[in-house]
């Protein structure tokens, strides 16, 4: 007989995958914005602002999502993870943003360190 887990250990880990889908999108939105913010003409700009988060985007959908593409293991879909938040990070560096860099990587290191011990866990 398995044990159930306690009610309040279920809804600290649907706050923290909601905080973690958060995530995902700020990281998204930060490469677009850095994107944008290149000095390589309009055309450019906008073409990168699209490239990077879809690129991203399609990483994570092949390689970390839950329902992913291709099972890998759990410590290569940690290095896809920090790839694509260590860009978005990177993206807040370079646009000048060094507090909220910090915040940033903390509640992804804090948020992803949560998530692999319970799902290595279950």
């Amino acid at each position: 007989m398995t044990n159930p887990t306690p009610p309040a250990a279920r809804a600290f880990f649907l706050v923290n995958e909601g905080l973690a889908f958060l995530l995902e999108l700020l990281a998204l939105g930060l490469l677009a914005w850095w994107g944008m913010t290149r000095d390589i003409g309009w055309a450019g700009s906008l073409a990168l602002a699209v490239a990077a988060p879809l690129g991203a985007a399609v990483l994570w959908g092949m390689f970390a999502a839950p329902k992913a593409r291709f099972r890998i293991p759990h410590a290569a879909q940690l290095g896809v993870k920090a790839v694509v938040f260590g860009a978005a990070a990177l993206a807040l560096l370079v646009l000048g943003h060094r507090l909220s860099f910090l915040w940033f990587t903390g509640a992804v290191v804090l948020n992803t360190a949560s998530a692999s011990y319970y799902r290595t866990r279950s």
